[in-house]
């Protein structure tokens, strides 16, 4: 092709490696404005830009003194520099041969001083240059012209400083991607894997209710510890996958610390080897009610009591706790547990928290276990602001200690609480589920209750008997044939007007679930398997008009108080501003995906993406970038459905709660 201008020998991979930066059309950027003005400064002249050259033009990403986005490439005198590997400087385009006809010497800009430099990637190929233009004859001095070089190597580290955050992004989104298809899969799995559990373990339980002989006891009590130890694995799994996406959530109850010490003890005396002690030692000075999550102390005692009985043939066990401060409004106590077992060595103890780690390769083999225990008991420990440690000697045994800080206890509010007895009577229940294994559990549950139960197959059977009959309660099962537990709800609570409770019950346990299910009505939310005093408090919980389900978001204002820097005023404009803009985005992306407007949902997920960051909404900051990635892709699915709804969901949750902050 002819061209009146030269063309680099390498001029394709010249505009491979251009294109590979996206500089080309882009906004403004303060960095690049900077550099413009300095080389200003620095050469004292009137005219100077960076700027990159494409196929057919010369593009000005910053400028001082041109006037215009772009000119064509035949009278830049850019060609030129593109050519070299050094500074170009003409002090007098009016004596150069090359340039004293030029339109842009004669006229136009009136180019009589000229100083370039290339612009050149880290692989060599020159995509643009630095000028420095003036209306009257000059030169630089060595400082200007290193200055000019220095400037330079800036301007192409700000354009690989910027294409690496893009590769970083991409990285990153393919990273979340993985990590919520990873979370949809663990929950998928707990759902397949706890649907069957549930009715193991419900029907044991309903089995060890009943007479039988030593013989029977025996293998029953065999079977409950068997599914409990494989409930155990499956809520491991769960659990990582929850505290790794915030979804965890420290509960902060009284509760009988004593009661919790000895039960937990009493739980596992069972896994005691013959040959070996097992003690439990409370301080005098240890109070009896704390306030604090019961749960997560429990599933951290039984992990690493657990751990030490698990590998201790012979000797002791002990497990002492300890009152090693006091305040007016907390305690701080110590939980040991050591033991005179197998003991860790000396270079895995620095490791020995991390996931998927033992302290041996055959410890799998040889003991069981997922390797995730450890690694979830300091995670839960952190999460409640406490410490955990270790001190082993190999074949003398281990000490396992957690420091964690519990708040007193109103002993008023806890007389109030217990006088205010729930009688629930005789209830009439409804239970819409289709798997016939959890019919029959559900049912012996709860006639033990004292309830009656009818049993409806799928939703529309529901809906039938709903008609039909007066009840107090429904139990709702999501996954069910012909009508599924959301549009069972919402055809109660819109098309029948009825206010009854319904109680969700289901094997998935994500979050964005359980708010899908209060956003279309339901008022509780029982995972399956169900214990049966889960179910039962749960019960008790929507029947009684005045308690709250508590099944609230919480969200987490680290990120704004640290932006605020005390300003609290700066704080209630950024919430004010959230709880005006989001929701309408939310809708807006919500109409925009149902009239399949790829580019418009693209920008408004994008755009709200760092709004959920600054209140550290991950879960639905992660929705946003696979609503994002589908748009970009031109092809919404099931998945981007999903996506949309979980955000709206959350949004409105949201909202409610900063309106009333």
């Amino acid at each position: 092709m002819n061209k009146d201008y030269p063309i680099p020998d390498n001029e394709l991979q010249r505009l491979a490696a251009l294109k590979r930066y996206n500089i080309l059309d882009t906004l403004p950027d303060d960095a690049f404005d900077d550099a413009t003005r300095l080389v200003s400064y620095i050469c004292g002249v009137p005219i100077a830009h960076i700027s990159f050259i494409d196929e057919n033009r010369q593009w000005f990403k910053s400028e001082i003194g041109v006037g215009v986005s772009e000119v064509p490439r035949e009278i830049s005198f850019c060609n030129y520099t593109i050519l070299d590997t050094k500074i170009v400087e003409i002090n007098d385009t009016h004596v150069n041969d090359t340039f004293k006809d030029d339109p842009n010497v004669t006229g136009g800009f009136n180019v009589r001083f000229y100083a370039g430099i290339p612009l050149t990637t880290p692989d060599g190929y020159n995509i643009g240059t630095l000028c420095a233009v003036d209306h009257v004859v000059k030169e630089l001095n060595d400082n200007q012209r290193n200055a000019l070089s220095i400037v330079a190597k800036h301007v192409m580290a700000q354009l690989e400083l910027g294409t690496k955050n893009i590769q970083l992004q991409h990285q990153r989104k393919i990273a979340e991607r993985a990590v919520l298809a990873r979370d949809t899969f663990l929950a998928n799995m707990s759902h397949e894997i706890r649907t069957p559990l549930n009715s193991i373990i419900g029907f044991t339980d309903l089995l060890a209710q009943t007479e039988l002989n030593d013989v029977q006891r025996d293998y029953i009590e065999s079977v409950q510890i068997a599914g409990e130890n494989l409930l155990l694995i499956v809520n491991d799994v769960l659990d990582i996958s929850k505290i790794e996406s915030g979804n965890l959530v420290i509960e902060s109850e009284p509760f009988n610390l004593k009661k919790t010490l000895k039960h937990v003890y009493n739980l596992l005396k069972v896994k005691v080897q013959k040959d070996v002690e097992f003690n439990l030692f409370l301080d005098a000075e240890m109070p009896d009610m704390v306030i604090g999550d019961q749960g997560r102390l429990n599933q951290i005692l039984v992990n690493l009591i657990g751990n030490s009985l698990k590998f201790t043939n012979e000797g002791e066990v002990t497990v002492s706790v300890k009152k090693i401060d006091e305040t007016e409004d907390d305690y701080s106590l110590k939980f040991s547990v050591k033991d005179t077992g197998i003991g860790i060595p000396k270079d895995k103890l620095k490791t020995i928290f991390e996931r998927f780690t033992q302290g041996e390769e055959s410890t799998t083999r040889t003991y069981g276990g997922t390797g995730l225990g450890l690694n979830i008991v300091k995670q839960l420990v952190e999460l409640q602001k406490g410490e955990v440690d270790v001190k082993s000697t190999p074949n003398r045994g281990s000490e396992f200690w957690v420091q964690l800080t519990y708040k007193k206890v109103d002993v008023v509010e806890i007389k109030e609480k217990s006088v205010s007895k729930n009688n629930l009577g005789n209830l009439k229940i409804l239970l819409c589920e289709d798997n016939v294994l959890n019919q029959k559990l559900a049912k012996s549950v709860i006639n033990n209750f004292g309830f009656d139960l009818d049993i409806a197959q799928n939703g529309e059977e529901g809906i039938e008997l709903l008609s039909q009959n007066k009840y107090d309660l429904v139990l709702m099962d999501l996954q069910m044939p012909v009508k599924d537990g959301y549009q069972t709800t919402e055809y109660i609570r819109k098309e029948m007007n009825s206010t009854i409770p319904i109680i969700a019950m289901t094997a998935h346990s994500l979050v964005g679930e359980q708010e899908k299910c209060y956003k279309v009505g339901m008022n509780a939310y029982v995972p399956k398997p169900f214990k049966q005093p889960v179910l039962l408090k749960a019960i008790k919980t929507v029947m009684n008009q005045d308690s709250e389900a508590n099944h609230r978001r919480i969200v987490d204002m680290t990120f704004l108080d640290e932006m605020a820097c005390g300003d609290t005023e700066f704080k209630k404009e950024m919430i004010n501003l959230f709880v005006e803009k989001i929701p309408s985005q939310a809708k807006e992306m919500e109409e925009a995906f149902h009239n399949t407007d790829h580019d418009s949902v693209k920008k408004l997920a994008h755009n709200m993406k760092s709004s959920m960051d600054i209140f550290m909404l991950q879960d639905l900051s992660n929705c946003l970038s696979i609503i994002e990635e589908e748009a970009t892709t031109g092809e919404f699915t099931a998945e981007t459905l999903d996506k949309v709804n979980i955000f709206s969901c959350g949004i409105d949750e949201v909202i409610k709660i900063l309106k009333e902050l």
